[in-house]
């Protein structure tokens, strides 16, 4: 009896022995390199304070460096232009690791990249500490400087991208923070702004023109003019009803037009002046009538539905699932449970001003050694053939319209032909509507497309001619200068 206990005592501690040796092995081997490259992982870092981090660029300028100290830590991470890049550089701390490209381009920057393998013997057999590489992104400093200070004051974001590559030329959010404060080798000043930071209302710490999600409004409109398009149904001539109240299907609930008047003579409009003048009671018809499936694909060529790796993780914006007839009239003009990022809104801008192709988003254009030699740089990717070139000029042209004879009037630059859509909405919460804008300026090189959401702004009127408009045409105008 009491040798089979032995036993069965023996077989369990081997069972725990196995279980304990599979734990350290998976820990050790298999999750080695996530547990190294958590962000809060402090003994990591401090190693890495001992080395000198690469630079992120703009252009030539780093906007993130690493200095020395000549104290225990003996570098410093430092950002010129804190605020202005902060959405793109994130933080490098002490005490809460890396955000931003400090983290997702870590091995870049420390020189841990398998690009650096040759650098890496070249420094271990000279004796010499190893250095990192640089990150090259692909803003462009007047696009960003341009879309910043039309944000002061306002609770908002920015995003322009290159309509023929994708790369994104702006990401701007208000309010934004100061990473240097994050960075210094004093915790408890870190600590300090960090908790300042997460108190303050306005959520300064979000990565808004990636990650907020905001109802788009009548820019989505843009989207149901392509589905329209593409049904072949419908053309910008095509006639649709635009009274100043629509009921909806199988509703005693009414929808207005943002003006509470007629489109058109009668309540008759066309698809090009509709969209000029944005009339709600038009498109829910229309929404209706090409049905939810339409709308949904449409979007989903555009970029809904999908998430986005600029390398920096974008929240994935949403066209809503199994819609009745009310909701789809809802959602053909962004509103219901329509969700986009200012990122997304401005690849459908992109992808009308690239002939109908939408193409894949992306922040990081070279990958440079410690000597700045380019070792890898980002192809441009096409995500979705989202209209045939035909649709995509007519409704390039329509979209002119808009700011030439419509509700864009505030984007208009002189000797420069620029289309747009406004766009405003409704939030389902206590804050004001949300204003936007989108556009893009064709037959222009370079190229340049636009997205504007304005969240807050202390406005009494909120539109997306009044509020977004003017930051558009001036972040266009700062590309093309």
């Amino acid at each position: 009896m009491m040798s089979r206990q032995i036993r069965l005592i023996g077989g369990v501690l081997a069972l725990l022995l196995v279980a304990l040796l599979v734990n350290i092995t998976v820990i050790q081997v298999v999750l080695a390199r996530d547990y190294r490259e958590r962000p809060g992982n402090q003994r990591i870092l401090l190693a890495e304070y001992d080395r000198e981090r690469g630079p992120i660029l703009v252009g030539a300028n780093p906007v993130a460096k690493s200095v020395e100290t000549g104290n225990t830590l003996r570098y410093l991470r430092t950002y010129d232009d804190g605020p202005l890049y902060a959405p793109i550089t994130g933080f490098y701390s002490l005490i809460y690791g890396a955000t931003g490209l400090e983290r997702t381009e870590n091995r870049v920057l420390t020189g841990k990249s398998d690009l650096f393998f040759v650098d890496r013997i070249s420094q271990l057999f000279a004796g010499r500490q190893p250095v990192g590489g640089a990150v090259t992104t692909t803003i462009d400093a007047a696009a960003q400087v341009a879309a910043f200070k039309g944000l002061k004051g306002k609770v908002g974001a920015v995003v322009a991208i290159e309509p023929t590559t994708g790369r994104i030329l702006a990401s701007v959010q208000s309010p934004s923070f100061d990473p240097n404060l994050l960075t210094s080798q004093v915790p408890e000043t870190i600590r300090a702004y960090y908790e300042e930071l997460k108190a303050d209302p306005a959520k300064p710490l979000l990565n808004r023109p990636i990650v907020a999600l905001n109802p788009p409004g009548s820019t989505f409109k843009l989207v149901t003019t392509a589905a329209a398009l593409a049904s072949g149904l419908y053309t910008p001539d095509s006639i649709l009803p635009g009274p100043a109240f629509y009921r909806l299907p199988l509703s005693t609930s009414e929808l207005q037009n943002w003006n509470r008047k007629e489109c058109g003579p009668d309540g008759k409009v066309t698809l090009e002046r509709a969209l000029a003048i944005s009339c709600n009671t038009a498109f829910a018809w229309l929404g209706v009538q090409l049905g939810d499936e339409a709308l949904r694909r449409q979007a989903q060529l555009m970029g809904f539905d999908t998430s986005f790796q600029i390398p920096l993780k974008a929240a994935t914006s949403r066209f809503p699932a199994e819609l009745d007839a009310p909701q789809t009239a809802l959602s053909a003009i962004g509103q219901f449970d329509v969700r986009a990022t200012a990122l997304q809104m401005a690849m459908v801008g992109a992808a009308i001003g690239n002939n109908g192709v939408t193409m894949e988003p992306y922040l990081v254009q070279e990958v440079r050694g410690p000597d700045l030699a380019i070792l890898q740089t980002t192809e441009p990717t096409k995500f979705e053939a989202a209209m045939t070139p035909l649709h995509a000029a007519q409704l390039t042209e329509m979209m002119v319209n808009v700011v030439a004879n419509g509700t864009g009037s505030n984007a208009q630059i002189t000797g420069v032909q620029v289309a747009g859509k406004t766009g405003t909405a409704e939030t389902d919460n206590d804050r004001p509507a949300v204003a936007w804008f989108v556009a893009f300026a064709p037959a222009q090189n370079p190229q340049v497309a636009v997205a504007v959401v304005i969240e807050e702004s202390g406005a009494t009127e909120i539109t997306g001619n009044g509020l977004a408009a003017p930051i558009a045409r001036e972040v266009i105008k700062a590309v093309l200068r």
